[in-house]
């Protein structure tokens, strides 16, 4: 079978997202104008936390979870944006509502510690304030993802240690995983298998990784990872579900010999995967991922009121 490179945040082209509008400290403009400053703290270092969130019927899935995620971040970093969650609910809303949006949207929230006086690192150089700037577009997971699967590649960039950055950060410093991508990418795959610095199998690039395996679901510690609120779900699922599941150090070995495997992530929920460097996963049958993929249906519907 020949494979064209994908990602897991294929989506099915939608024209109406060159014309949106989106939110910026304040204003809604339209996206040809949505611009921040040259001295902004994201743009220069970094600097910043990021939520991505999908909307079902009228409703921000999981939002509370994505909301606890964030502001403990912001509170890790002394980022102070001197507003709440539904503050935040209102900004989201308010930039939907302005694009006609109920469902198949995505929200791309991005926060960072502001305008810097001068171009260099000391966070005190920011003195303007925080930089909010939503973006929702018409975003629809693409349907090809679900029959082919992603192909990874296991790379040499790791999930650092906590002390250095950690990965439960989800923030705008993301070069370890571009650099991820662009390994696997070198290496003819799709997106990049990271392992953790004990040489565990840990991550990709973009999304939480699992694998079944005689009926068991297994993923990673958690402790190399970012704390992935779909992750976190299906973990949930498994246990009220009589799954057997399991937070463990596993190797490559375990991971080329599953059953299956699958990718999550708010956007694309649960992507399976086809191959591990260059090593087809189970025999193409995937009852495990689909019955999981059932019963995240059904909890996005009970959380939001409408089908995902």
């Amino acid at each position: 079978m020949i494979f064209e490179s994908k990602s897991t945040h294929d989506a099915e082209e939608d024209a109406r997202n060159e014309d949106i509008l989106i939110w910026v400290n304040g204003e809604l403009v339209h996206k040809d104008e949505a611009k921040v400053s040259v001295y902004d703290s994201g743009f220069m270092l970094g600097d910043g936390m990021w939520e991505g969130m999908r909307l079902y019927n009228g409703t921000w899935a999981f939002f509370d979870e994505h909301m606890d995620r964030l502001f403990n971040s912001l509170k890790s970093v002394s980022l102070e944006i001197g507003m709440g969650p539904d503050d935040i609910r209102t900004i989201l809303d308010q930039t939907a509502a302005a694009n006609g949006m109920t469902s198949d949207a995505h929200c791309r929230l991005m926060i960072t510690r502001g305008r810097k006086a001068k171009p260099f690192q000391h966070p005190a150089l920011s003195r303007s304030g925080p930089t909010i700037v939503a973006i929702v577009e018409h975003s629809k997971p693409a349907t090809s993802l679900q029959a082919q699967g992603i192909r990874l590649a296991t790379v040499p960039q790791v999930r650092g240690l906590p002390m250095s950055q950690d990965a439960k950060y989800n923030s705008h410093s993301k070069l370890n995983c571009v650099i991820a991508c662009l390994q696997a990418e070198q290496a003819g795959a799709d997106e990049a298998l990271m392992l953790d610095p004990h040489g565990f199998v840990n991550t990709t690039n973009a999304c939480n990784f699992f694998i079944v395996r005689r009926g068991e679901v297994w993923t990673s510690t958690g402790d190399y990872c970012m704390n992935g609120v779909t992750r976190q779900n299906v973990i949930d699922l498994c246990r009220a579900n009589d799954i057997p599941v399991f937070e463990k150090n596993y190797s490559l070995y375990e991971a080329y010999g599953a059953d299956e495997a699958f990718l999550t992530g708010t956007f694309g929920a649960q992507t399976p995967v086809a191959e591990i460097d260059g090593k087809p996963i189970g025999d193409g049958n995937r009852p495990m991922t689909e019955r999981i993929r059932a019963l995240y249906k059904a909890l996005v519907q009970a959380n939001t009121g409408a089908e995902a």
